[in-house]
């Protein structure tokens, strides 16, 4: 059944409206709201796996990948996780009502600025149903109504997810429009809600690089983008080459489907005659393809030629670009030409060098002498993370629970006029 935009426009009024009731709430009100819900995913669990095993075996049928298909699947053990999840959530400080400066005024007026909910946040994502609920708590904590847009093929398991929610959100006396799922599962319905600016206050898309570019291009409604990583390891000339060996294995191969893996090597000149056949041989080893330029292919003629689409690819898999580079300066040019502005790491005990890195690239997160895999809200010690933005304006990095909010600026006077 196709969906109208005003179906999706009226569920749109409902979160603004939930949204007014949320911001004034206690921390104990939604810490208390947070448990329930983490207590309802487990009490309900038997139905919520039934609901998922449908899309599980329509995703199947359908010829959807294996990896694809277990990020859809939920078990008894993933509904735990999203559970204590929520309890980790409501373990964090609330960030309303923080005051971030204030001061006295000479004319007596007493000024602050304190953090705000957004009001109405708008959540798009892929085929990954434990977003709805870390989306829907993330929201909650922060005063946020959440206004929730999943993949068509966690439909039915997003709408049991959303129910379960919105049951806990009512027994414990908030609104049922807390949480929401917008209407919907074909493209029309999302481009609903991506004209309904003035009743969404934001929207954060999760997912590829094609659905990223899709919102940011076509909604008026003001977008947090959440890119895509095209992550660098730079080993420097004066690195340590086993700690170098060691991070380059680690972020690349950790995990290799998440934003913060590593997707190019770059190695300078200077140690590349040392450094190139251990670590080929280490990623070889480990499973991983290479995709290399002249001087790598030339320690290891079994690595594939590095094309322009390589440097510039967000694999997501076990494949790994890797580039001799003469200097600290040319790496930082390659990283800043292709890269996302995500995560880029360099090697190197020289703390000029460092310094010269940070201060050159252009990027949310930079580790010296770290793996990639550090970004992380949790790594971090943020708590739970919405996504990782890219962008430059509002929020940057990862996006815990202070980047859901906003500030107002509260004047209090005593008959004070201009």
């Amino acid at each position: 059944m196709q969906v109208s935009a005003d179906d999706v426009r009226a569920s749109a009024v409902r979160a603004k409206q939930a949204a007014a009731v949320l911001a004034p709430l206690t921390r104990a009100a939604k810490d208390a709201a947070l448990l329930g819900m983490a207590d309802a995913l487990l009490a309900r669990a038997d139905e919520l796996i039934e609901a998922n095993a449908e899309d599980v075996a329509a995703a199947r049928a359908a010829g959807t990948a294996p990896a694809l298909v277990d990020r859809l699947t939920l078990t008894d053990a993933r509904l735990t996780a999203m559970a204590d999840g929520l309890r980790q959530v409501a373990g964090l400080n609330d960030p309303v009502g923080e005051v971030l400066r204030g001061q006295v005024l000479p004319n007596g007026i007493e000024l602050r600025q304190v953090r705000v909910p957004l009001g109405v946040v708008g959540i798009i994502y892929e085929a990954r149903p434990n977003v709805t609920v870390d989306a829907a708590g993330l929201c909650l904590k922060s005063g946020n109504a959440a206004l929730l847009r999943g993949s068509a093929s966690a439909q039915r398991s997003n709408t049991a997810l959303v129910g379960v929610l919105r049951d806990a959100a009512v027994a414990a006396g908030l609104p049922a429009d807390t949480v929401q799922l917008v209407p919907g599962v074909d493209h029309e319905s999302v481009k609903h809600l991506m004209r309904l600016r003035g009743l969404v206050d934001v929207l954060i898309p999760r997912g590829g690089a094609g659905l990223i570019r899709a919102v940011v291009e076509e909604s008026t409604v003001p977008v947090i983008e959440t890119g895509i990583g095209i992550c660098h390891v730079y080993v420097d000339k004066d690195a340590d080459l086993d700690m170098a060996l060691k991070i380059a294995l680690n972020s690349k191969t950790q995990r290799v489907s998440v934003c913060n893996s590593a997707e190019t090597l770059l190695v300078h000149a200077g140690v590349a005659a040392e450094f190139l056949p251990k670590v080929l041989g280490v990623l070889t080893a480990a499973g991983v393809t290479v995709h290399g330029d002249e001087a790598v292919r030339a320690a290891d003629p079994t690595a594939l030629v590095a094309t322009e689409d390589d440097w510039a690819a967000e694999y997501l898999s076990l494949d790994l670009a890797v580039k001799v580079v003469p200097s600290l300066d040319a790496a930082v040019e390659h990283i800043r030409r292709y890269g996302s502005g995500h995560t880029e790491a360099i090697v190197t005990g020289s703390l000029a060098a460092s310094r010269r890195f940070i201060a050159t690239c252009d990027s949310a997160a930079i580790m010296v002498n770290a793996s990639t895999r550090f970004t992380d809200g949790e790594r971090f010690g943020m708590g739970a993370e919405i996504g990782i933005s890219t962008q430059k304006l509002h929020a940057r990095g990862p996006m815990g629970l202070p980047e859901l909010t906003s500030t107002t600026w509260i004047g209090i006077g005593d008959g004070h006029i201009v």
